[in-house]
């Protein structure tokens, strides 16, 4: 497949923008990901009109869900994530200490974090999750192990803020976290809850990078597609990084969450959606309004 070369591309004529709306798999070191992109739909005449930006295996989900209201989408992976140092000693950690919390943000998180605890013999422990998404990744696990980890917590909202708020404790006793997440992840957690008293130590566990090669013809395909989903910042950049006339690029970009889109915002981007609480249904709604308002538009 031929390397992308931004050079060559040039874009549609743009649409006019849409007003703007609030609305088990094993986890693998990539040392380099090809992304080539593909169609996936129901009807095999169904035209694609949604772009899908996760990592390679990680959008079944958000594919079969739009399939579902008749939506085909173009697969285009922008992002693939890589070890840190900091996952050599989570497991360890996990063997000799013992935490009143474990906290985890991300579908991806969690699974970086259950190999390490079947490397360290499937210690009890005791997890927060910051939404129905990440924690469903723990609902996979052997019925054997499943008494060893209680998954005890969940914000009133999906969100780091919300959870650092919540996240319960003994009184005035000293309550312990471990927190494994991404390099990119904010401070705002560890932040939060610190601020509350508990004592809190975070390791980096992995970190998220743009894929190395993109299809220039799958991504000139991409760029005249009425919606773009991503799930991160890091997918977001990628995909900005990618659209060579940004100003003339007038689609919809669907995020999973308020965070995304106050990125997409900040990146310049007009026409973003997003559900009020991050996660997957929400996400489906928040692209199936940026459509909604495309096609009005071209009727118009």
């Amino acid at each position: 497949m031929p390397c992308l070369s931004l050079s060559s591309l040039r874009l549609p004529p743009a649409a006019p923008p849409p007003p703007s709306s609030s609305s088990s798999v094993e986890f693998r070191r990539v040392a380099f990901l090809r992304a080539s992109a593909s169609v996936v739909s129901a009807a095999s005449t169904s035209e694609p009109k949604v772009v899908v930006t996760r990592e390679r295996g990680k959008n079944a989900k958000l594919i079969n869900a739009l399939e579902k209201h008749g939506v085909a989408c173009l697969e285009l992976p922008l992002i693939q994530h890589k070890h840190l140092p900091d996952l050599d000693k989570l497991s360890s950690l996990l063997k000799c200490s013992a935490f009143d919390w474990i906290i985890i943000t991300s579908p991806e998180a969690g699974i970086v974090f259950l190999d390490a605890w079947k490397a360290a013999g499937n210690p009890n422990v005791k997890v927060g999750v910051v939404g129905g998404g990440t924690a469903s990744v723990f609902e996979n696990i052997a019925p054997s192990s499943k008494q060893f980890l209680n998954v005890a917590f969940s914000p009133s909202k999906a969100t780091g803020k919300v959870l650092a708020s919540e996240l319960p404790r003994n009184g005035d006793e000293r309550c312990t976290v471990l927190y494994p997440a991404s390099a990119k992840a904010s401070n705002e957690i560890e932040e939060g809850l610190s601020e509350r008293g508990f004592d809190v130590t975070r390791l980096n566990t992995y970190t998220t990078v743009p894929v190395q090669h993109v299809d220039e013809k799958i991504l000139k395909r991409a760029l005249s597609m009425p919606v773009v989903a991503v799930a991160s910042p890091s997918a977001l950049r990628a995909w900005v990084n990618l659209v060579p006339e940004l100003e003339r690029w007038n689609y919809a970009v669907a995020c999973i969450g308020e965070t995304t889109a106050l990125a997409a915002k900040r990146l310049g981007l007009k026409s973003v959606y997003h559900p009020t609480n991050p996660g997957l249904e929400g996400w489906v709604d928040s692209i199936l309004e940026a459509l909604k308002l495309h096609d009005k538009v071209q009727i118009v």
